[in-house]
């Protein structure tokens, strides 16, 4: 069986238990607590969660993780099928870890000091804003199909209240596209309760 170390409050790690759940996956989930943390150091060099095992494989940083569940786990399939549209989104999870969750990092950093965090806040919702516009075309990131991309934003627009960032007007459309992912059912048994209550 497969076992999730997973941060109860990590984000990335978010986007690993909602991907087990909307597969349907039998597994386990190890919480480590990011305030007392356990040393992961023996499963994941760089000491951070999430990290997957299962049987003498050893994955770890969500994007490896969430791709091999995937893969691994064909139905349902959350990548398309289509080389071309595939690798769009490739190309857009490069450009998410770019432009947004390089900041989420910032802002789980507890070490970085405040002015840090507040650039990291204004960087996202600016960020967050313009990913919005694309949203017109369809009920997705890619337009009528849910993949991993919707899958690694969601416990980022989850966490905005949390991160203290109040989203323009202009992006209620992103806004509408984030209540589109918590009302799935998958997202909602992904949740610790620790993360039930950072959305007011």
């Amino acid at each position: 069986m497969m076992v999730l170390y997973s941060g109860m409050t990590c984000p990335f790690s978010h986007s690993c238990r909602f991907v087990l759940y909307e597969k349907g996956c039998e597994f386990e989930i190890q919480d480590i607590d990011m305030f007392q943390p356990i040393d992961v150091s023996s499963l994941n060099p760089y000491g951070e969660v999430p990290i997957l095992r299962e049987r003498d494989l050893t994955l770890y940083q969500a994007d490896v993780i969430n791709n091999y569940i995937d893969e691994r786990f064909p139905h349902p399939q959350l990548m398309p099928p289509d080389p071309m549209q595939r690798a769009r989104a490739r190309l857009f999870s490069y450009v998410l870890n770019r432009e947004v969750f390089s900041h989420v990092r910032l802002l789980e950093n507890r070490n970085a000091t405040e002015e840090m965090h507040n650039a990291a806040r204004n960087k996202l919702r600016d960020q967050l804003t313009v990913i919005g516009t694309r949203l017109n075309a369809g009920a997705y990131l890619l337009g009528e199909e849910f993949t991993l991309l919707d899958v690694s934003l969601a416990p980022v627009l989850w966490r905005l209240d949390h991160y203290g960032i109040e989203l323009p007007r202009t992006a209620a459309p992103l806004m509408t596209y984030g209540e589109r992912l918590f009302s799935r059912p998958a997202f909602i048994d992904s949740m610790t309760p620790s993360e039930r209550v950072m959305r007011r």
